[in-house]
């Protein structure tokens, strides 16, 4: 099930869309939240961000998303990147007196974007999230899955070149987050991005990911990068193989490593 090195080897020769280097936050006067943060993500990367609570995943995507600035250090992204980024958090954050195809046309809608040209672009993301046939529905209306798979619509209605996403699938039963990851990946195969994934589930990390990033806390830095060798496009049977088993046993104590200081 291990990949060649095709996909992995392709990406890291690509210049960064993001770079990070020395990379420090802190609030006020109070202890430092990240310290020393320094990576740097090729186009077409999956990188997942691991670790215990309090060590500042989060704040990193918020960091890289531009919505706080460093303390200390500088973060630079690609042409395009930082007017071509979203942050998709943990709660859809739908507006629930607007249909699923106003919740997703509404980042088109502030952006000033043409009717023709916007009305277009919904629906081919609500196709492409598996929910055509939704677009009337309200929010109210939609499990939590859907609810999630709207939530990704919109963001990628703006075509991002970065994805940044917060625990996204954290409330979701263990059978519906499979079936999330699946179709992420299949949704980022038909609409390239780079995306920078939070989650607190090392399957989930391993499954999808190019690279995990282990953090530890007090202060938040990045203690272990783990690559994932396994081929595009993976699919349900890859979670049995023995290669990806031997990996999340290895993850996982990476973070049980951190996890005890």
């Amino acid at each position: 099930m291990r990949g060649k090195g095709g996909f992995n080897n392709l990406i890291m020769d690509a210049a960064p869309i993001v770079r990070l280097s020395g990379v420090g936050k802190r609030f006020g006067q109070g202890p430092a939240v990240l310290t020393d943060i320094g990576l740097a993500a090729a186009p077409g990367e999956f990188i997942s961000l691991i670790g215990p609570s309090g060590c500042g995943k989060s704040t990193l995507l918020r960091l890289i998303a531009g919505l706080m600035r460093p303390s200390a250090g500088e973060i630079i992204l690609g042409e395009g990147a930082g007017a071509s980024s979203f942050l998709v958090f943990q709660d859809p954050n739908l507006l629930p007196w607007r249909r699923v195809s106003a919740n997703v046309e509404l980042p088109l809608l502030l952006r000033g974007d043409p009717a023709g040209p916007r009305r277009e672009r919904v629906r081919a993301m609500l196709e492409l999230v598996g929910l055509g046939e939704s677009a009337a529905r309200f929010p109210r209306q939609l499990s939590g899955g859907m609810r999630m798979r709207v939530s990704i619509a919109r963001a990628l209605s703006v075509q991002p070149r970065l994805l940044l996403l917060d625990e996204p699938f954290g409330a979701l039963d263990e059978m519906t987050r499979d079936r999330l990851n699946e179709d992420l990946l299949a949704i980022r195969a038909r609409d390239p991005f780079t995306a920078f994934f939070v989650t607190h589930s090392v399957t989930e990390a391993v499954f999808l990911s190019t690279r995990i990033m282990v953090l530890a806390a007090n202060p938040g830095r990045i203690t272990r990068e783990i690559p994932v060798p396994f081929a595009y496009p993976r699919t349900p049977e890859l979670r049995e193989s023995a290669a990806f088993l031997e990996l999340l046993a290895e993850t996982s104590r990476a973070l049980r490593a951190v996890s005890s200081r």
